[in-house]
């Protein structure tokens, strides 16, 4: 199991995670697609071409997902109990096809459990970035992990 438990964790421990992803013109037509979201930024090449951009944008559902999924492994992957929530999310930069993507996460907030004495809160600041280094995707993952039993 690669995940962590929660009395495993420190604040400002950081990881680079090492899997990479490029993005395809598949996987964003089929996340927007799946869910359902029509925005011609995102399905429509000539309507793409003529916005700001120039080209396919990447739906920014995906992007945020993508950002989870790289992490998962080297932080709750077997531990987890629940993810509580996601806030702050910021996307300074876009993301188009055939870019490359790699996250990093920080441990910034550890909490016991109040209603789980077998768990505890970990806050970390996930941060999907770029094949240049850009951050184009940020936000806080408060997840409930169990803790290694005693």
């Amino acid at each position: 199991m690669a995940g962590r438990y929660f009395d495993e964790w420190r604040i400002g421990d950081r990881i680079a995670h090492e899997i990479r992803r490029t993005v395809t013109e598949t996987d964003n037509l089929l996340f927007s697609v799946m869910t359902h979201n029509p925005q011609p930024l995102h399905i429509d090449a000539e309507a793409a071409k003529a916005s700001e951009f120039g080209q396919i944008l990447v739906n920014g559902t995906f992007t945020f997902a993508l950002l989870v999924g790289l992490s998962v492994a080297d932080t709750t992957l077997g531990t987890l109990v629940a993810n509580l929530g996601y806030d702050k999310l910021v996307m300074p930069k876009p993301v188009f096809i055939g870019d490359t993507m790699h996250a990093t996460s920080e441990v910034t907030d550890l909490r016991e459990s109040k209603s789980r004495p077998e768990a505890g809160v970990v806050t970390f600041t996930h941060e999907l970035l770029n094949q240049r280094d850009e951050v184009v995707c940020r936000c806080l993952r408060m997840a409930m992990l169990r803790k290694r039993a005693a």
